[in-house]
C-alpha cells in the first residue's frame, strides 16, 4: 500500500458478471460494488467472497456498495452464508450502502446492522448516485 495517494475515483472494472449478479472493484481503491438481480445464487456469492477476501487482504478494511434491481432474494442457504460472513468480517467494512426499491430491501439495511462494525446506510434507486459519492467519500486510491 504504498506510493502516492489520490482521491480520483478510477472507473471500475468488471470481474465477473452474470444474469443476476456483477461485481465491480477499482485497480487502486477498497471499494466492491455489486449489482444483483433476480435470486443471488450460491456460485454468485462464492465470488463475491473471494472477491472481498483479495481486496481486504490488499487495502484492509472495505466499503461495499450493495445495489438491488429486481432482487427476489437469496437461494436456499444463501442468506445464511452472507449471516455467518458478515460475523466474520464485522470488523472489515468501513461502510455498507444498500441501494434498492423495495421496503423488505430497506429494512435489510436494519437486519445488516448488528452484525457489522460498518457504517450501514440504505438509498432509494433513485438515489443510486448519491449513495456511490458517499462510499467513495474520503477513499484515498493508489496512484
Amino acid at each position: 500500500m504504498q506510493g502516492g495517494w489520490t482521491a480520483a475515483r478510477v472507473p471500475t472494472i468488471a470481474v465477473h458478471g452474470g444474469m443476476s449478479f456483477e461485481l465491480q472493484t477499482s485497480e487502486t481503491d477498497a471499494v466492491i460494488t455489486v449489482r444483483v438481480s433476480g435470486k443471488l445464487t450460491h456460485a454468485d456469492y462464492e465470488k463475491f467472497e473471494a472477491a472481498f477476501e483479495l481486496r481486504r487482504e490488499l487495502y484492509g478494511k472495505l466499503r461495499v456498495l450493495f445495489e438491488m434491481v429486481d432482487f427476489h432474494g437469496w437461494e436456499n442457504g444463501v442468506f445464511w452464508e452472507d449471516v455467518k460472513f458478515d460475523a466474520r468480517h464485522y470488523g472489515d467494512v468501513e461502510r455498507f450502502a444498500m441501494v434498492g426499491d423495495r421496503k423488505w430491501e430497506k429494512n435489510l439495511t436494519t437486519l445488516a446492522k448488528p452484525f457489522t462494525a460498518a457504517e450501514v446506510r440504505y438509498f432509494d434507486l433513485s438515489q443510486r448516485d448519491e449513495a456511490h459519492r458517499w462510499i467513495i467519500e474520503g477513499v484515498m486510491a493508489h496512484a
